[in-house]
């Protein structure tokens, strides 16, 4: 089990930029692939970027170049690096990680990207 409390949302004109963090309750050092998932208003959740044990990242095709996904396995820390931000950027941004077939979610971080 893991609690996963996610930071670093606000508001932003686009272009600019914000960086995501998600805090573990416990270690992610044995956790392989860890991401960061988006729901925007009346949209699904959809996965922004994972990122596996030992770095291994993809992203979505529309944040690609513009957001970094990285991790801290001491801190046990996941990170969302968000430059180029776009008004279709806006939505609730989330931690996601899942545990011996588990998936578990923090609460959520609004991103708000203004014209």
């Amino acid at each position: 089990q893991v609690q996963l409390v996610e930071a670093g949302g606000g508001l932003v004109q686009a272009g600019g930029s914000l960086r995501l963090s998600c805090a573990a309750s416990r270690s992610i050092f044995s956790i392989n692939a860890m991401g960061w998932y988006r729901q925007a208003p009346g949209k699904q959740r959809e996965l922004v970027a994972t990122i596996t044990r030992v770095g291994s990242t993809k992203y979505a095709d529309s944040v690609k170049g513009r957001f970094t996904i990285s991790r801290n396995n001491v801190n046990s820390m996941v990170f969302l690096g968000m430059n180029s931000l776009k008004t279709e950027d806006t939505a609730v941004y989330y931690c996601n990680v899942v545990i011996v077939g588990l998936e578990y979610w923090g609460q959520g971080t609004q991103v708000t990207v203004s014209s």
